[in-house]
């Protein structure tokens, strides 16, 4: 490892290379509490490209896997080390470099954080719309590295819908310029758009060149649901999509979530029903009114025991504010898994009443949030801190999930990634054919084999 560090620091400089033990455990590892990690050999911490060309070049000729981190907020391992392996953290290369209020567009560093975007380019009048709920803290390479999306995802698409022309390290340290930065072009293959959401397993992203929306103006309009059981709402969330409403954002939080944010934060959620929606519609006027209204009657016709359009707007950002909390309070409670499946919406019903029996099956505790207008779900395994047998019953509960998920016309992942946790559940999707050529795109671009090995699938 020694070895490794020496050319490290020979390549881009002592100060960028850190090898102390107890900092690196700090990077070796993101956010997935069940996914295994290792002790990286050095974590990098590269100042610009020039440096990624160079330390790249370096765990080609030693052979050392090396992989890429953001902000550490991914919730599948994709970012977790393994002995040996070099971690690099683009926590340096966090500047804005352009932004373009003619063409509309804002070029930046991979480590410039989602929410400092958005603020930055609404200074020129524009708006970044890709929101997950870690967006005041996670990247923007690694929203691209994992095609991150967020509440806004159901209207405005995911991060690969923003995603113009970037700036990459590949193969043996070359710097490569893909996509574009005009509003068209359809020059060769699109292998921008095949880098994001590749997880680091293809290159090193260094520069990103983003589309950009004009910013929202007026207030958007908020409907709030309770229901009785998470079929009710399930229901709720196909209706409207059958009425032809594209809300600007649709979200799914249960009792027991509620129940662990009023207990952190005194919120006073979880007393009106089981289930939660929250809808929005961001039409200015009447027409978001209008739209409002009709989300309410799909509420209403559904079975809501309440449902009422807010008229208080900061009671609305508290009750989006509890769903973005939904994960962090019930990380107070124990060791936490997250499942991250997206089903046709039309089969939301059906899903979350499977789910549920999932849990009794496997005496799992499950709680459910969701994105659920675009019928992105993400059940929540909570266990006991050191019951291993709850454990294992969780694990169980996990990978049937993603098999329901599958035989329902779904796909295991909406937005985390793949990572080390849903590898068995990708390659069933996938299938043998289609694995295949994964691994000869995988082999054309990164011969070495050093780009984040045996993550999201394996080479054999």
């Amino acid at each position: 490892m020694s070895g490794i560090a020496e050319g490290l620091r020979a390549a881009v400089g002592a100060e960028q290379v850190v090898t102390d033990p107890q900092v690196m455990e700090g990077y070796s590892h993101d956010e997935a509490e069940w996914a295994a990690h290792g002790r990286p050999a050095a974590v990098v911490r590269p100042r610009g490209t020039a440096d990624v060309a160079a330390l790249v070049r370096v765990c080609s000729e030693l052979g050392v896997p090396v992989v890429a981190r953001g902000a550490g907020t991914g919730l599948s391992g994709a970012a977790n080390a393994v002995d040996g392996w070099v971690v690099v953290s683009f926590e340096r290369m966090n500047r804005v470099l352009e932004v373009d209020p003619v063409q509309q567009t804002a070029t930046v560093q991979p480590g410039v954080v989602n929410d400092d975007l958005r603020a930055r380019v609404a200074q020129d009048g524009l708006w970044y719309p890709p929101d997950p709920a870690s967006a005041p803290w996670s990247t923007i390479g690694g929203n691209v590295a994992t095609n991150a999306g967020g509440l806004c995802c159901v209207k405005y698409g995911v991060t690969r819908d923003y995603v113009l022309g970037m700036e990459a390290v590949v193969g043996s340290g070359e710097v490569v310029r893909l996509g574009r930065t005009t509003a068209k072009g359809v020059t060769g293959y699109d292998l921008c758009g095949l880098m994001v959401g590749s997880e680091g397993t293809l290159g090193m992203i260094t520069e990103v060149t983003l589309r950009m929306r004009p910013l929202r103006t007026g207030t958007e309009h908020t409907v709030v649901g309770y229901f009785d059981s998470l079929v009710e709402a399930g229901r709720a969330v196909a209706a409207v999509s059958a009425a032809g409403v594209v809300p600007s954002a649709m979200e799914l939080i249960d009792r027991f979530c509620l129940q662990a944010v009023d207990s952190w934060k005194n919120m006073g959620l979880s007393a009106e029903g089981e289930v939660l929606l929250l809808a929005r519609s961001d039409q200015p006027g009447a027409a978001g009114e209008q739209e409002a209204d009709r989300i309410l009657e799909c509420f209403r016709g559904e079975g809501a025991v309440y449902a009422v359009r807010s008229t208080d707007q900061e009671e609305a950002e508290a009750l989006f504010a509890a769903r973005r909390l939904a994960y962090p309070a019930l990380e107070r409670l124990g060791p936490l898994l997250t499942e991250d499946m997206c089903l046709p919406k039309a089969k939301l019903p059906l899903m979350l009443e499977r789910i549920e029996r999932i849990g009794e099956r496997f005496e799992t505790r499950i709680g459910n949030v969701a994105h659920a207008g675009d019928g992105n779900l993400h059940p929540l395994f909570v266990v006991p801190a050191g019951n291993e047998a709850a454990k294992k019953r969780a694990q169980e509960a996990f990978e049937v999930i993603v098999e329901e998920a599958l035989a329902l016309g779904g796909t295991v992942t909406g937005e985390h990634g793949v990572g080390l946790l849903k590898m068995r559940g990708a390659a069933k999707e996938m299938g043998p054919q289609v694995l295949r050529m994964h691994r000869a795109v995988k082999d054309a671009l990164d011969p070495r084999g050093i780009f984040n090995p045996g993550k999201v699938f394996t080479m054999e």
